[in-house]
């Protein structure tokens, strides 16, 4: 199926907003509605699947139009209390079209940290009452007459209605091409980033390419990846986690390599931790402008930085990097200070095609980290 098809489909509707977080398996629908560029549909990147329910709210109240809102299947946590507690036909009733990508589709290989998430998506909707219709690479445009003619049935009756899409559902056409104008490479900075504090702090990752290129750069370089947490779900929340960890033992350093787009989903993070001000934390933010790992879509605050925003919170120190020179600098700065510190690396959209992922199981990872930290808790008692 053709995306741009889809698309003058739902246009039918009378849908002209479109609104979401990019995901992979919808990677041609999003290049479809980044390359319409404004003709037919407003289109943004919000900060995360939720946002996007408040944002289809605002516009229907305004225009009395649907929005269709698009997120991969992980998203609809973010999305289950705007669409209970505002969305909902029992409450104030606002209709609105979700694209849904189905990653960890029972039957389907996929990473681990999709496959409970895509054993519960249909019933998750099926708890929402949100009507649903799943679509794939066999789907004809008559069928897919049919389930829009549904969406638009449960639009009418101020509900919403979700189209669950399979891997592979939609052909490539043009691609959604662009460039930051950064010229270091990510994979460059995490190498400059492990040489500088992996024998020296315990590591959480975001989800997505950085941590596939931390585990990688690690394995190869000491022979383990054991004090890195890959936080290969949950977008948004390793900072969180890194807190924690920084809260149970405060000799211990501790790192968090963030993204962009990760920071931007769940932003309230910084003030908490500005708030409560670990001085056995350094937050590292990756930024790119993209949602790269799903398909490099620009995200919703794209072209910004957030040292700005990390100092407001009240970050002791926030420190911008574009050369690996600089990052070298301020990692050693930040490493000798003993202070809640981030540093932001503007790094390009490059990364290689034949990167790996982790061989280990998630549930191994997190033994191998635990251990890890407990021999060092051991070690350290014994020296005292």
């Amino acid at each position: 199926m053709r995306a741009s098809t889809f698309l003058q489909e739902v246009r039918k509707l009378g849908i002209r907003t479109i609104a979401g977080v990019p995901d992979s398996t919808l990677k041609p629908f999003c290049d479809a509605v980044c390359l319409d560029g404004g003709r037919e549909f407003q289109h943004y990147v919000t900060a995360n699947e939720g946002a996007a329910v408040g944002l289809a709210t605002g516009i229907y109240l305004a225009q009395r139009r649907p929005c269709l809102i698009y997120l991969q299947n992980s998203g609809l946590g973010n999305l289950i209390n705007p669409l209970a507690s505002i969305a909902n036909q029992e409450v104030y009733g606002i209709p609105m079209l979700f694209v849904i990508g189905w990653r960890g589709e029972p039957g389907t290989p996929d990473e681990p940290q999709h496959v409970f998430q895509g054993k519960i998506t249909c019933a998750l909707l099926e708890v929402m009452d949100v009507p649903y219709a799943v679509i794939d690479s066999t789907t004809t445009k008559e069928q897919l007459g049919e389930v829009l003619a549904a969406a638009r049935n449960a639009m009418a009756d101020n509900r919403q209605f979700a189209v669950i899409v399979r891997k592979g559902t939609f052909e490539k056409e043009a691609e959604f091409v662009w460039s930051n104008g950064y010229e270091l490479v990510r994979e460059q900075v995490l190498k400059i980033l492990i040489k500088k504090v992996y024998q020296q702090a315990f590591i959480v990752s975001t989800t997505g390419k950085i941590s596939r290129e931390l585990y990688e750069q690690c394995d190869a370089m000491y022979g383990n990846h054991d004090r890195i947490f890959m936080t290969v779900g949950g977008m948004g929340h390793a900072s969180m986690i890194a807190f924690g960890l920084a809260q149970a033992d405060a000799s211990k350093r501790i790192v968090c390599v963030d993204g962009d787009g990760a920071v931007l989903m769940h932003m309230g993070a910084l003030a908490v931790l500005a708030k409560q001000s670990p001085s056995n934390f350094l937050h590292i933010v990756i930024n790119n402008a993209a949602h790269e790992s799903v398909g490099a879509v620009p995200t919703g605050y794209g072209g910004q930085t957030y040292t700005s925003i990390a100092k407001a919170c009240g970050y002791s120190s926030a420190v911008l990097a574009k050369t690996g020179q600089e990052l070298e600098t301020a990692l050693e700065d930040a490493m000798t200070n003993r202070a809640l510190s981030m540093i932001e690396v503007m790094v390009s959209l490059d990364s290689r095609a034949d990167l790996g992922r982790p061989k280990e199981c998630a549930a191994e990872n997190k033994v191998n980290f635990m251990r890890a930290w407990s021999e060092e808790c051991i070690g350290a008692g014994e020296e005292r």
